[in-house]
């Protein structure tokens, strides 16, 4: 079972995840020195990513998306999704507001995510000690956090932060995310937002990735006059969900990128989806955010300012809220995508392509292909010389009467 504690009024997140002071070894302190889009600020003299010395801030590149929406009498028979407003938006390299901070003195986190093409608002501050969380145990990260050092993604090194408020809140059997329709006479809130990165040096040296969620909820109850001289309450939940995937680091100037040769980066790659392709086929309009985590392959031939991009990654559980619950990528599902462009470090500061095929495989085997409408890929090259990479990405689906996104990000260190 899962606990939420409750230590501010306002989603203002605390520190970093783990114990102890930042350092390589400890949660990690995810800034670092260097210069131009998607770096640091300040000196950098003696500031590492992996050890960090000084005040640093960065600006990322990824995607966000949020969804919002209305269930009349959640969890009862026949409940669905209503009032929908999906927005979803990548940022490239030179335009990004996604930034995060961070003071090694204080272990104090600033995190960014406010997008107003994506609906996104999240800023978080992370400053207190007992906002750092795990799996495992009583307090637990929120409901939709996906827990990235689970045998169904193995990633190593994740830390979370979370803080938030609510008020008559409950979770249903399971984990699925809805207000306690018993206590709902003075209504029900909930405002939580959860960041999480990975230690830069469990991987990579020079940038890491991250992701954030921030689930926002509310509930009424009214009373209507039916025909017969009776009432009846009326419980409407409002929700309003945020998800985005982000890289940050040192990034590289642009005389310190290769010229020649080829170059081979292996890594993690991290993406939130919405998919739901039923409407016209069910007629369930429900939509479920889900998590995809895996293994990202870059090549990029230097000479040639070419690069190809393959992605490979396992899908977890959908988001439940007391509707439909129908859905078509199951859990465990596996992601494959493939994609390729160009470096231009002076008109874009890095590279960007698009994707050229996307699919699922679910478990049993049936393949379900991506009718990609539009994709993007941007990315820039980081650490001294361009040994390591990162970058966003965002594939949307085109098929009529369909709500398809997948939002990214990936890294690489250079073999």
């Amino acid at each position: 079972m899962r606990l939420l504690i409750l230590l501010a009024s306002t989603t203002m997140l605390a520190a970093c995840g783990g114990a102890g002071p930042q350092s390589a070894g400890s949660a990690a302190a995810p800034t670092g020195g260097g210069t131009g889009t998607g770096g640091g600020t300040g000196s950098g003299d003696t500031h590492t990513f992996v050890n960090p010395t000084e005040p640093k801030t960065y600006t990322a590149v990824g995607s966000t998306h949020s969804y919002r929406y209305q269930v009349v009498n959640p969890g009862s028979p026949g409940a669905g999704q209503g009032a929908q407003l999906y927005q979803g938006d990548a940022k490239t390299v030179r335009n990004s507001n996604l930034t995060v901070e961070f003071s090694p003195r204080d272990a104090i986190f600033n995190v960014s995510f406010s997008n107003g093409l994506a609906g996104t608002t999240g800023a978080s501050r992370f400053q207190d000690p007992l906002h750092r969380t795990d799996f495992g145990g009583v307090i637990e990260p929120q409901v939709g956090t996906p827990d990235l050092e689970s045998a169904t993604f193995g990633l190593q090194g994740i830390n979370y932060l979370e803080s938030g408020s609510s008020n008559n809140v409950s979770r249903r059997p399971g984990g699925e995310f809805i207000f306690d329709l018993i206590n709902t006479a003075e209504g029900g809130s909930y405002d939580v937002t959860t960041f999480f990165h990975q230690t830069p040096g469990t991987e990579t040296q020079f940038v890491t990735f991250a992701g954030y969620l921030r689930n926002t909820a509310g509930v009424v109850q009214s009373e209507i006059d039916n025909p017969d001289g009776s009432t009846s309450t009326i419980v409407t939940q409002t929700n309003t969900f945020e998800r985005g995937a982000i890289a940050y680091g040192e990034v590289t100037p642009n005389d310190g990128v290769p010229t020649t040769g080829t170059g081979s980066f292996e890594g993690t790659m991290l993406a939130t989806m919405v998919f739901n392709d039923q409407p016209d086929t069910l007629g369930n309009t429900d939509t479920y955010f889900q998590w995809i985590a895996g293994r990202a392959s870059t090549n990029v031939d230097f000479g040639a300012n070419t690069f190809a991009l393959s992605l490979d990654g396992t899908v977890g559980a959908p988001l439940f809220d007391g509707t439909s619950n129908q859905h078509t990528i199951l859990e465990n599902a596996q992601f494959r995508a493939n994609g390729a462009g160009q470096i231009d470090l002076v008109a874009a500061g890095g590279f960007l392509g698009q994707f050229n095929e996307a699919w699922f495989v679910n478990p049993g085997g049936a393949r379900l292909d991506v009718n990609i409408a539009g994709s993007s890929i941007d990315g820039s090259f980081y650490g001294p010389n361009g040994e390591e990479l990162g970058g966003g990405y965002r594939i949307v689906g085109g098929t009529p009467d369909e709500r398809i996104d997948i939002l990214g990000t990936f890294v690489g260190r250079g073999n």
